[in-house]
């Protein structure tokens, strides 16, 4: 039987554990991080002994600032040179330089002094075993006792305590990632990650909101333009039966159902026309948001108000987005909550547009529902903000905040 050892633990960037063998010159430069953060440590320890009371100056408070950011800038280097870990910020401030110093000293002490206890025992082992000076030790266990020399004790012992300091300068340097990813931020592997897991949830998410919106458009289909076409034809049977056999005294009653069943086709084209603008305004395209918007309002049955403070429009994916949240919001204020007011707010800034729609209605929205859940599925995936605020018995307000750019724009 053959048995492989996994080799120490290490740590990949951002905290997390890593079982894969080390080689030597990876725990070399782990090393190498430790020691020279345990030097910075002290430095830091004395830099801010000095700086506290500084900070109280104003006159020295730019040296104490300029003395911080140095220190900062060799942590940052020493993260990336020696540890793997490149921070995404600058500037920790005074409270990483604080931990910093109490994690560089404090683990610096520990892999110190159990360095010098395992080049103890090497060497003490090692001297006994060369010049024929150890002394033979007994060893009892339970049924089993064993005669070793104290230079094979002293060299095994030696050589435990090698294998726990290789795993201290590894905790060492997770401690040293971790903290600096938690004052300076992750770093770029550990963005790149944490955006290709949120992209794939996104996908995820707008293929269940193109779905949900087909199983909407197939109801819309089937409750009121279906319906109506049958009731149509059964209307234009009527009639074709009633004028190949009602004589010519009960013609008024084939006119009465002609004419209903025009009534009926109108209807079905305006319902046609109902549906093929939920599912996407011409009027966004030719006019823009606002005279969309404008559009949702009249349909809604109750007083909206839109302000509009965009200073151009936004690109169509933007638009599109911006349009869906604040129609279903005003849906949703109108069907459920019982709204008599509703205000359509449009605003901007460099980088981001934004549409708050607020109602006077009962509140209680919930953010799950298959409409508001969709909502944000699709402003997620251009990485936007999408919020819902509706405490039982109301005001609501939703809110969408997305990037002026879209993400692959």
């Amino acid at each position: 039987m053959t048995v492989r050892h996994a080799g120490p633990t290490t740590v990949r960037p951002g905290g997390r554990l890593d079982f894969t063998p080390v080689s030597g010159t990876r725990i070399a430069r782990l090393l190498a991080g430790v020691v020279l953060g345990t030097a910075l440590g002290a430095a830091e320890l004395i830099f801010l002994g000095v700086a506290a009371p500084a900070a109280l100056i104003p006159a020295l408070r730019p040296a104490a600032a300029r003395g911080r950011a140095r220190l900062t800038a060799l942590e940052r280097a020493r993260l990336s040179r020696w540890l793997g870990h490149e921070p995404a910020r600058a500037d920790g401030g005074y409270a990483f330089l604080a931990a910093r110093a109490a994690l560089g000293v404090l683990g610096g002490y520990l892999c110190a002094s159990t360095l010098f206890l395992t080049l103890l025992l090497l060497c003490g082992g090692t001297w006994d075993l060369v010049w024929g000076e150890s002394e033979p030790v007994p060893l009892e266990l339970p049924g089993v006792k064993l005669v070793t020399s104290g230079g094979a004790l002293g060299i095994t012992a030696g050589l435990a305590l090698l294998g726990v300091l290789i795993l201290m300068v590894a905790a060492a340097a997770a401690l040293d990632r971790r903290l600096a990813a938690h004052f300076l931020g992750p770093t770029g592997e550990e963005l790149m990650r944490r955006r290709i897991a949120e992209l794939t949830e996104t996908r995820s998410g707008i293929v269940r909101a193109v779905d949900d919106e087909r199983r909407r458009i197939e109801r819309d289909l089937h409750d009121g333009v279906q319906q109506r076409g049958v009731a149509l034809a059964m209307l234009l049977g009527r009639a074709r039966h009633a004028i190949g056999t009602a004589p010519a005294a009960r013609q008024d009653g084939v006119a009465e159902l002609v004419a209903q069943a025009y009534t009926e086709s109108r209807q079905l084209l305006d319902e046609l026309r109902s549906v093929a603008w939920r599912i996407y305004p011409t009027a966004l395209d030719e006019l823009g948001l606002r005279a969309a918007l404008a559009g949702v309002a009249e349909r809604a049955g109750l007083p909206v108000t839109v302000h509009d403070g965009l200073t151009a429009r936004p690109v169509s994916e933007i638009e599109t987005a911006l349009y869906f949240v604040a129609r279903e919001a005003i849906t949703n204020a109108v069907k459920h909550a019982g709204a008599h007011d509703i205000l359509v707010v449009l605003t901007e800034d460099e980088r981001t547009v934004s549409v708050a729609i607020s109602d006077d209605g009962g509140g209680g929205a919930d953010p799950s529902g298959g409409g508001l859940s969709g909502l944000a599925r699709r402003v997620l995936a251009l990485d936007g903000t999408f919020t819902v605020d509706s405490p039982p018995g109301g005001p609501t307000r939703v809110t969408a905040t997305l990037p002026k750019a879209p993400p692959c724009g």
